[in-house]
């Protein structure tokens, strides 16, 4: 019987571990450049309320500077208050860590690297966004009142006004 387990082990296919997988790139290497403006920021904020107002949903919204200091906030009437902080801390980190809270969300959920959770001023949850101008990230919206589905729309919807559809951020 110890000679089938043995077999057995032989046989399985070895698997690599995709987390030893080497770009040739650093992923979401976009540079830190000059601060969003308080007049952008708020036209920033402006275009997330508006989406979502058009689905009446109540959120909070955040908009940081490339050093991922705030810029601008708006929470619309009858958001939940714990997500003022929570929209702080998406744009705080899409800034800081140069991609979507999605992809902490994904790498969490979907692909079980709980390890992210332990790096300072990660979220996993969806609705940060970095906003990238002629290549250079000068800032990022957080959205968080509703679902992170939700979230994301009036996050994209904000986001938009700056980003440029072929940005590199996924």
């Amino acid at each position: 019987m110890s000679s089938n387990v043995a077999e057995i082990a032989v046989k399985a296919p070895v698997t690599s571990n995709p987390l030893d997988a080497i770009p040739n790139e650093i992923p979401f290497d976009v540079p830190y450049g000059r601060p969003i403006s308080l007049c952008r920021a708020l036209a920033v904020i402006h275009a997330a309320v508006e989406e979502a107002k058009k689905r009446n949903w109540k959120v909070n919204i955040a908009v940081t500077d490339s050093g991922g200091n705030l810029v601008a906030f708006q929470r619309m009437d009858g958001a939940m208050l714990a997500s003022i902080q929570i929209a702080e801390h998406k744009a705080k980190a899409a800034v800081t860590f140069r991609r979507p809270t999605k992809v902490f969300e994904d790498g969490v959920n979907l692909m079980h690297l709980n390890y992210l959770l332990a790096f300072d001023g990660v979220i996993a949850s969806r609705g940060g966004i970095p906003l990238i101008e002629q290549g250079d990230i000068i800032g990022a919206i957080g959205v968080s009142g509703g679902t992170d589905s939700q979230d994301e729309v009036v996050s994209k919807a904000g986001a938009a006004l700056i980003n440029d559809p072929r940005a590199n951020i996924k």
